[in-house]
């Protein structure tokens, strides 16, 4: 057993040797010597034992689905659909994978975790990190100026997954976006509106949304005496400050980035402020601040975003705050981001952001950043972070241990008798032709009350039951799972009946 255990560390090692060699581009002849001597190893293995042994698991940073979290997802999907649709959106969809240079340095420090595809037919691609890059390469293809879309699909990051807390390699996002020339700050504040309804709707605790504006960011490193070439990695030590202290953003900037001391804690005296319109009038009063001409821009738009949001009835859940710096670089103005608040511990304490569920902002440069004459197209969207939002209503239902249908089945034809199959499988295919969602079970004589179970089980709520007096009579027996009653539906008015019934939409948390 010991000369076995030896030997197949002696064909590991081989083989990350022959690996080391081939990322090295070492000379063919060295690596064909080093793959002879690995197969030799191998050989005195055996034919069985040196194969390499399966392990049956989803690549990391990936879940499967099952059909419990699928009918959770299918909820809140429709509930966000149903949102972008009410508010005028129409869907697009773009490839999984895009040339690798429409990406490319348009994320700032996260282009790390963009996913590269090996070489395929000459051309570079990469998974889609996003679906705003991709919107934009869209606009600039087709030559569109205007238009307001939504676009649910799935996205890749070559990240470190923690998916206990709702982060992943392959995950979907729902956005949502307002290309086009438009007075300020009005799709900016249909934006915000529409983030608050779906979050609320979705009914997944107290919320607050972060707004600031990229423009009032750079006024303030200007200010603060930041060189213009450290900006955007400034910003994304910033961005950070939701998730660590002042302190530790703070040394980053200092020891890691080069920062004078002096410049981060001016920096500080700004980005640890946050509050309502009043905090806008109070920095439009900053000699410093508004004698920037980006800032002042920025503090003026935000003025009236606050005016907006007042008439859409949801400034309350809308916190200026300056530490928000969202790091993507084709940020061009107003940013924002919803996170859910933990409820205070002791009486008095600001209630806590527990995490990101939603975020966006204006990008304003990057449809010309496509276009070959640069000709810019103003847009601004958000994206609901669906994946934690997911978790959280699965942990919900898990707590409450309700039950979740996963099927939409009304009715499951049953038979009282036996030798009765050809009389359900007629039945059943009279209502599929009707557009009635039935089953039946797959038995040439089951037992009723095995019937009757199956419905108790998977929540279907009627049962049409064939008897031999049934067919005589001409009718069918049509029972209420829930009630326990029955009454006799003649034939042809089973369909209508059924529609009856089951007219309202079911409801599965």
């Amino acid at each position: 057993m010991a000369e076995r255990a030896a030997l197949e560390e002696l064909v590991r090692l081989q083989g990350e040797r022959v690996r080391g060699l081939k990322q090295q581009k070492a000379g063919a002849e060295q690596i064909e010597e080093e793959v002879a001597k690995l197969l030799k190893l191998k050989a005195q293995l055996g034919p069985d034992e040196g194969k390499h042994k399966f392990v049956l698991k989803t690549p990391k940073g990936t879940r499967d689905y099952s059909p419990r979290q699928m009918a959770v997802r299918e909820k809140v999907f429709d509930t966000i659909i149903s949102c972008f649709k009410r508010h005028g959106a129409e869907v697009i969809d773009t490839p999984v994978f895009e040339l690798k240079e429409t990406l490319t340095g348009k994320y700032g420090e996260d282009s790390k975790l963009i996913y590269d595809l090996k070489d395929q037919g000459g051309e570079l691609l990469s998974l889609r990190y996003d679906l705003t890059v991709p919107f934009a390469r869209y606009l600039a293809m087709n030559k569109l100026t205007n238009i307001k879309r939504y676009h649910i699909a799935k996205v890749y990051r070559r990240d470190n997954p923690a998916m206990t807390r709702g982060r992943y390699r392959e995950f979907y996002q729902c956005d949502f976006d307002i290309a086009g020339q438009f007075d300020p700050m009005i799709p900016d504040a249909e934006c915000l509106k529409i983030i608050c309804e779906i979050l609320h709707s979705l009914q997944i605790g107290d919320f607050l949304v972060k707004v600031n504006d990229r423009r009032i960011l750079d006024g303030m490193f200007a200010v603060c005496g930041v060189p213009d070439s450290k900006f955007r990695t400034i910003c994304s030590s910033v961005d950070k400050l939701d998730k660590v202290s002042w302190e530790e953003v703070k040394n980053e900037m200092v020891g890691e980035k080069g920062l004078a001391p002096e410049v981060a804690d001016h920096i500080g005296d700004y980005v640890q402020q946050h509050g309502g319109v009043s905090l806008v009038e109070q920095l439009l009063q900053d000699p410093k601040l508004s004698a920037n001409k980006q800032a002042l821009e920025g503090l003026g738009d935000l003025k009236l975003l606050f005016e907006y949001l007042t008439l859409f009835g949801i400034a309350d859940k809308i916190s200026f705050d300056l530490s928000l710096a969202r790091g993507l670089d084709y940020y061009t103005g107003v940013i924002y981001e919803a996170v859910l608040l933990q409820t205070p511990a002791q009486a008095g304490e600001e209630p806590l952001g527990v995490g990101s569920v939603a975020a966006g902002g204006r990008y304003d440069g990057l449809v010309g950043m496509f276009d070959p004459k640069g000709r810019k197209v103003p847009c601004v969207g958000l994206s609901i972070g669906v994946e934690r939002i997911f978790s959280i209503v699965e942990q919900r239902l898990e707590a409450l241990e309700e039950k979740v249908r996963t099927t939409e089945t009304q009715v499951l034809v049953a038979s009282a008798q036996k030798k009765l199959l050809e009389e359900r499988l007629k039945l059943v295919s009279e209502l599929w032709d009707a557009g009635i969602k039935a089953e039946l079970l797959y038995k040439k004589n089951p037992k009723l009350l095995n019937q009757l179970q199956y419905c108790e089980e998977t929540g279907i709520p009627l049962v049409a039951i064939i008897g031999e007096q049934e067919l005589k009579d001409g009718v069918i027996k049509l029972r209420s799972v829930a009630r326990r009653e029955e009454v006799d539906v003649r034939r042809e008015d089973l369909v209508k009946e059924i529609k009856r019934r089951t007219s309202q939409p079911l409801c599965i948390c």
